[in-house]
């Protein structure tokens, strides 16, 4: 049996901290001198009615199981979708309902496709809403009300497991709150960080701590239209791969660097992987961009930029990577099926599943020239279960499966094949700019009612990683026994 109160409890929480997040784009709207009210309406509808959620329920108390977390994530976001986009409808500068939940989902799960034309004409309060909901995506509210939902007597464990269900069990600490407390204690002085350098190399503050948002969110969202192309400052573009490069890197793996621990961080098999693949991308595209007439530092910059913005699933960008042929631009579409690291705040399928399945299938081999022995797959020194490899391959195999599927469905609405592909691959990946009609220089705007409802349906099931949102559709999930 669900425990339908304490969901409804939970949803209450929820819906409170949405309001509250919204404060500071109210305090930008004031300080420009700008119409507050969508925003405050937006504020007090989401309150009131998570208010009244939660005080009807309070008295709740009820064990959250594994079925209750993947039921309270999968509606958090949902439910976190359609009151978010409020201030866009309110505002009347998203009027339509596919468009501002477009816009939404694609900033909750730090997507960062567009359907605006014109960004720079936003007012800067609704902008930074825009940016906040990436942000608040980013590292999981699932994982931030994790930490504070000890003090409204409501355990977090399965939220978390449900939240974060990449193959990774690394914990800074035994107890989960404290696990979530610190990992947004690092995510927080990162983005002051970053702020605080890209105002330093010339951003105006409120474009710096969008960026800052943005940038350790992996989202990608930019308050101009040019995104990163807009800044022509070597030191801007420096910091930006910096920080999308750690924003892409396994947190607790920064966590135990900030904290010394040296040792743990060099252990680390995905580390290594996605620091060497980004190096050596950066190599091989650096030649393409070099010969479309670049001077060599700006080349290396320009291919390091598009590729850490891609693989860590940001969608910044400072060039059309699609002028640069062929080969380059299908190795540039090849990487939003990269990811970053389980536990970053990148979207994707995330090094350490591409490196189970490389070092298994690479074992496979000597398993059939030695039947009887027995050849354990190790990441990280730690022996990979079976069930773990099952799962990872479950995973490839419905991420392939979901994407020539949505595929296929964009190509029925009548899209050509080259934007049917980038349009999903960059959804389900979490990405932002793809091939196609869809390339870094475009945006989605063009895409009929349906399709973007479908998109953002691709998108909330890519940062869900799949089963989350995949297993309500499952009839054993909704059996009482």
């Amino acid at each position: 049996m669900i425990h339908h109160r304490e969901i409804a409890k939970i949803m209450g929480a929820l819906l409170v901290l949405i309001a509250l997040l919204m404060l500071p784009a109210v305090g930008f709207s004031w300080y420009y001198d700008e119409n507050a009210w969508p925003l405050l309406i937006s504020m007090g509808i989401s309150g009131l009615v998570g208010s009244i959620l939660f005080l009807s329920f309070s008295k709740q108390d009820q064990n959250i199981r594994k079925r209750e977390g993947y039921l309270i994530v999968a509606l958090s976001w949902i439910f976190m979708s359609l009151f978010g986009m409020l201030p866009y409808i309110l505002s009347h500068q998203i009027p339509s309902f596919e468009d501002a939940i477009f816009e939404t989902v694609s900033g909750l799960t730090t997507t960062g496709a567009t359907i605006l034309t014109d960004i720079e004409v936003m007012p800067k309060g609704i902008l930074f809403w825009r940016s906040m909901t990436q942000w608040i995506g980013g590292l999981g509210i699932i994982v931030l009300t994790v930490a504070i939902f000890p003090l409204l007597g409501i355990g977090g464990i399965e939220l978390f497991v449900a939240e974060s269900p990449g193959p990774t069990s690394d914990k800074v600490h035994p107890r989960i709150s404290e696990t979530a407390k610190r990992l947004w204690y690092v995510y927080v002085g990162l983005t002051l960080s970053a702020t605080l350098l890209y105002w330093v190399g010339g951003m105006t503050f409120f474009d710096a701590i969008n960026h800052g948002l943005t940038t350790m969110a992996t989202g990608g969202f930019s308050t101009k239209n040019a995104s990163m192309a807009y800044y022509d400052s070597a030191f801007i573009q420096y910091v930006a791969i910096f920080f999308m490069f750690l924003a892409g890197t396994n947190f607790t793996i920064i966590y135990f660097g900030l904290m010394g621990k040296v040792r743990r961080v060099l252990r680390s098999d995905e580390f290594k992987a996605y620091t060497i693949a980004v190096l050596a991308l950066a190599i091989i595209l650096f030649y393409p961009i070099a010969a479309g007439g670049n001077d060599y530092e700006l080349a290396f910059r320009k291919s390091l930029f598009q590729v850490v913005s891609l693989v860590t699933t940001t969608g910044y960008v400072t060039d059309d990577y699609t002028q640069y042929g062929q080969g380059a631009t299908f190795i540039f579409f090849m990487l939003l099926f990269l990811g970053g690291s389980a536990g970053s705040t990148a979207g994707g399928i995330k090094f350490v599943r591409h490196l189970t399945f490389i070092k298994n299938s690479w074992l496979e081999f000597k398993r059939l020239i030695h039947p009887r022995a027995v050849v354990p797959l190790v990441i990280n020194g730690d022996r990979v279960t079976g069930r773990i490899i099952t799962h990872i391959m479950n995973f490839l195999l419905i991420y392939l499966l979901t994407f020539v599927l949505g595929s296929l469905a964009l190509s029925l609405m009548g899209y050509d094949l080259a934007t049917s592909l980038g349009a999903v691959a960059t959804s389900l990946g979490n990405v932002g700019p793809a091939i196609g009609q869809v390339g870094p220089v475009d945006n989605f705007a063009f895409f009929s009612p349906i399709a973007k409802i479908f998109l953002s349906f691709i998108m909330l099931l890519g940062r869900l990683e799949l089963f989350t949102l995949l297993i309500l559709f499952t009839p054993f999930f909704w059996r009482t026994n």
